[in-house]
């Protein structure tokens, strides 16, 4: 049977809940069936230790473009072990679809297509691994730049499929504390400038005064991979209706 969650209520609900709160209330609302995911950037320390002191067996979904910098690799592998991450899992791209891609543009496609990059190599491959869940959480927050100043801590997708960000509310203020107070250690580039971590060859240091997002493509016009975009929000109008339906039959 298809959950019946009230989004508009319990957004309502999170905004004066702590982020394990929250997580907890994921863990129990979708036991068997709840994912997150992780870029293992310089922020990501936060959101997977709170999910290892409340569940560390949750799937990890780190999606392997095979570009990532060096040092992010090994902080993933220094974090697996020092949090006791139990169930990470690698994604990558169809090896066919890739190829293609490489031959299409000469080896560069983040250069020559940026978009059509991060839909091979980051949404398609989440987008199929999503389908064995049935709710997928995420790190993002509102203050990491414009783009996300909206996110809400509970989204539910056309498809049955809910997406929760526990730590939507949180700055990066909050998150400094909260590293520091578990003495959980940055990524490696974060002392470089690198406040937001990607692939190699689209992410630079962040200038003075820019939010923690502006080394993401900078000089280009794109300013997400797509894997928060890619799928269509339930309109809130149809949820209002199931909750009418409902209540019809008390």
């Amino acid at each position: 049977m298809a959950h019946q969650i009230n989004t508009e209520k319990l957004n309502q609900e999170f905004e004066s809940k702590s982020p394990q709160d929250i997580i907890r209330w994921a863990v129990q609302e979708f036991p068997e069936k709840l994912a997150m995911t992780s870029s293992f950037g310089s922020e990501s320390g936060v959101l997977l230790h709170m999910v290892s002191r409340i569940k560390p067996s949750i799937p990890v979904l780190f999606i392997e473009t095979g570009y990532h910098f060096p040092e992010t690799i090994q902080y993933k592998k220094d974090l697996i072990r020092s949090l006791g991450l139990t169930n990470v899992i690698d994604l990558k791209a169809d090896p066919k679809k890739r190829e293609e891609l490489l031959r299409k543009y000469q080896d560069v496609p983040y250069e020559k297509n940026p978009d059509l990059c991060c839909q091979i190599n980051k949404v398609d491959s989440l987008d199929e691994a999503l389908k064995d869940y049935h709710a997928w959480m995420t790190g993002i927050r509102r203050h990491q730049s414009d783009t996300r100043k909206s996110v809400r801590y509970l989204e539910e997708y056309t498809g049955e499929l809910y997406k929760i960000s526990p730590l939507a509310g949180m700055t990066s203020r909050d998150c400094w504390w909260y590293l520091k107070e578990h003495s959980i250690p940055r990524h490696p580039l974060y002392e470089k400038g690198y406040l937001s971590i990607g692939c190699w060859p689209c992410t630079r240091p962040v200038q003075e005064g820019d939010d923690e997002r502006s080394g993401r493509w900078a000089g280009k016009s794109k300013t997400e991979c797509g894997i928060h975009k890619f799928k269509e929000v339930k309109p809130r109008d149809e949820e209002k209706k199931i909750d009418k339906d409902l209540s019809a039959n008390i």
